[in-house]
């Protein structure tokens, strides 16, 4: 330990001079329990923002260019603590960034990495701990020390893994988070993340002692024979999975109600073995944060073959309508809508229609015949496509996208999947993503960003791995097999990657057989978890991939066959979006915008586009926003900061007017949610910059942090 971190530690932690204010703190991810990313304090104002300057940067060493670094920090009196790319929860002197400590989690050397979103602390007296999640584990450390807590859980954590079902059988699961946890008294209640293929884990919400971690209650977002909901699903829903609140959670501790919104369940693209709208899946739910009993929940969209998960926790906002104030839920969705709810009562603060929407025709779905749809807001992104979207950067931008785009079905934006293809618009990273929306608490304006990108989605026949006819392979050749069934939808069968996933050309560059193996058994981020998959097969496809000079044939094993599976299963052929020949998107921009919303009436006060690519604004294009990874911030001071663009910079706009006062160049991807805090009365804004992962771009470690000279 460095001499000034022992130092730090034999003084009491500061605590802000705001203390008492509401809202002054940033002691829990995304600000406050209600998830609304907004500060009260206003040293940093309209007036002075373009003088604001690097404060400190830190850097943890461990870049990791295939993962992005997506976490907010949470700041508890003058101590920040945040997560790295590969992992390391560290504590930091929030005024000079210098560390105080860190933990690493896996054994020295490795090379393991993964997307954690923030952290969650909590205290009873002279009891402080910070829990993270790592994979599947779900880990307490002392907050003073950085130690694990070696009596929390089984030998220092919580496995995700076990205690999900009450059947008393065995199950292989893939469970893992990349959202942080919320605290309600002595409880902590976590969501998760789930693989969202044919018979991927259900996303259950579960609470667990705060000291013990021992599991308190469980809520079954995918309804048991005999619980509500359950008739929700025609064909049963023994195999059926996801239906899991990845985004996080918010928290109305006066009430007692914790609040989720869930994803699609499983899989993604084909219901055809859960037919009928399939409950709890794309639900704003409250639950009773003490029992885990449901007390409203609403489905903002029924049996989802789009895959249009809701990304992020909902916000606890107070407006005012009709002369009344109210507590409200409003949640944002991919899809670019804003639903609005009573908190008590579940009931929609503007109207919400069911409207018709087009059948599937694909072979066993059943598609939904209607979708809910509010009359206000309105929606924030393009909810349909036709030629007169395309691009018109250039003609020859143009004519390439439009050559694409005719090769495909397009329409309205729930027009099904298909084995021939569509156009779905908004695309599968949003409207607006996991990043979230801030709001103004006094106010009651909303501040959203949203990707305007549509995929191209096409559906082919799934067929699961079997042996038989790989027997007596070399087993590089087997590997190769192997890897179009599991792999090459993500990574593409020519291993370049796109525009989510990263390419598996050169991989020996970046990481070593054997932490592919790794990647492989333990989810992470967009990669679901092949635990499963056999010891062999994962070695098939190392040989592949790594090109490996292995003189082994593959050997059928009986006792990995699975049996047959059903007739008329189909999954995604590919993620990628409709690009012109350059890359670029084919539609016309914005590509990305900064949205504000008034929660009070429904109406949008501004909306701009966020970010641009240099190369196009060198031509005569510039604003035309890029796709969006990463959300904002809005303070008191008048101030919305954001960095979330492809172009890597970081932000801040006048939050009255969508006027851009203040940009900083950072070194890498701003693909995270800032935070602000005050320490000893200067103010500081924080923001990691870690760049890689799906945006492509180069690869950091940075933690920086900006204040006034």
């Amino acid at each position: 330990m460095r001499p000034y971190s022992l130092l730090l530690l034999l003084f009491p932690i500061l605590s802000c001079s705001t203390e008492s204010g509401k809202y002054s703190k940033w002691t829990i991810y995304r600000g406050d329990e209600g998830s609304n990313a907004y500060s009260q304090l206003n040293q940093i104002n309209t007036q002075n923002v373009k003088d604001l300057k690097v404060a400190w940067t830190y850097r943890s060493g461990d870049e990791a260019d295939y993962i992005s670094l997506e976490c907010s920090p949470i700041i508890i009196g003058n101590i920040l603590y945040g997560v790295s790319p590969r992992l390391k929860t560290f504590a930091l002197n929030a005024q000079t960034g210098k560390q105080i400590w860190s933990f690493n989690p896996f054994e020295k050397g490795s090379n393991e990495a993964g997307v954690s979103r923030g952290l969650t602390y909590w205290e009873d007296g002279n009891e402080k701990r910070i829990f993270m999640f790592v994979y599947n584990k779900l880990i307490a450390l002392d907050a003073t020390t950085g130690k694990q807590i070696m009596n929390f859980g089984d030998s220092g954590y919580v496995d995700l893994n076990k205690n999900l079902r009450d059947d008393g059988k065995e199950h292989l699961e893939d469970v893992q988070n990349t959202s942080p946890a919320v605290v309600y008294r002595d409880l902590i209640i976590t969501g998760s993340a789930v693989d969202e293929r044919y018979q991927g884990s259900p996303g259950h919400i579960r609470a667990y002692d705060v000291r013990t971690g021992k599991r308190k209650w469980i809520f079954h977002t995918v309804p048991q024979p005999g619980e509500f909901g359950y008739d929700t699903w025609k064909e049963g829903n023994a195999t059926s999975g996801g239906c899991n609140a990845w985004g996080g959670l918010s928290l109305d501790s006066k009430r007692g109600i914790v609040f989720a919104a869930t994803g699609s369940a499983s899989n993604d693209f084909h219901g055809g073995e859960r037919k009928g709208k399939n409950l709890f899946a794309n639900s704003v739910l409250a639950i009773d944060a003490a029992t885990g009993k449901l007390k409203w929940h609403f489905q903002t969209l029924h049996h989802d073959i789009w895959d249009y998960d809701l990304p992020t926790a909902p916000n606890l906002v107070t407006i005012k309508k009709d002369g009344k104030t109210i507590d409200a839920v409003a949640q944002v969705s991919k899809q670019g809508l804003v639903f609005i709810f009573n908190r008590e009562t579940g009931e929609p603060i503007f109207p919400i229609e069911e409207r018709p929407v087009p059948a599937s025709t694909v072979p066993g779905e059943e598609s939904w015949p209607t979708q809910p749809f509010p009359t206000k807001p309105l929606p924030l992104c393009r909810q349909h496509f036709d030629e007169s979207m395309i691009t018109d950067i250039s003609q020859a931008a143009h004519d390439s996208s439009l050559a694409k785009a005719k090769k495909y079905a397009w329409g309205s934006i729930y027009l099904p999947p298909s084995l021939t293809g569509i156009l779905q618009f908004p695309g599968i990273r949003g409207g607006a993503e996991w990043s979230g929306a801030c709001v103004d608490m006094k106010t009651g304006i909303m501040y959203v960003g949203i990707n305007d990108i549509p995929n191209i989605v096409e559906l082919k026949e799934y067929k699961p791995d079997g042996d038989d006819d790989l027997s007596g392979m070399p087993l590089s050749k087997a590997g190769a097999i192997i890897y179009q069934k599991n792999c090459a939808s993500c990574h593409g069968d020519d291993r370049k990657g796109n525009q989510t996933f990263p390419p598996l050309l050169g991989i020996e560059k970046r990481l070593k057989p054997n932490d592919v193996k790794k990647n492989l058994q333990n989810a992470k981020g967009l990669m679901p978890s092949f635990a499963s998959m056999p010891a062999q097969d994962k070695e098939a496809i190392v040989s592949f991939l790594f090109d490996l000079n292995n003189k082994k044939t593959y050997v059928a094993d009986s006792s990995h066959r699975r049996p047959p599976a059903p007739k008329n299963r189909y999954t995604l052929k590919d993620y990628i979006h409709l690009t012109d020949h350059e890359g670029y998107p084919g539609v016309k921009p914005p590509w990305g915008t900064l949205n504000a919303v008034n929660l009070n009436t429904g109406d949008l006060e501004w909306k701009i586009p966020l970010g641009e690519y240099p190369a196009l604004a060198a031509k005569g294009h510039p604003n035309t926003g890029t796709q969006l990874f990463g959300g904002g911030i809005v303070t008191a001071g008048g101030l919305v900061f954001i960095g979330a663009t492809q172009d890597e910079k970081f932000r801040a706009f006048d939050k009255a007017t969508g006027k851009l006062l203040w940009e900083y160049q950072l070194p890498s991807g701003g693909y995270a949610t800032p935070a602000t805090y005050e320490v000893d009365g200067k103010q500081y804004v924080v923001i990691a910059a870690g760049g890689g992962g799906r945006q492509r771009t180069k690869a950091g470690d940075y933690y920086i942090a900006f204040a006034l000279p």
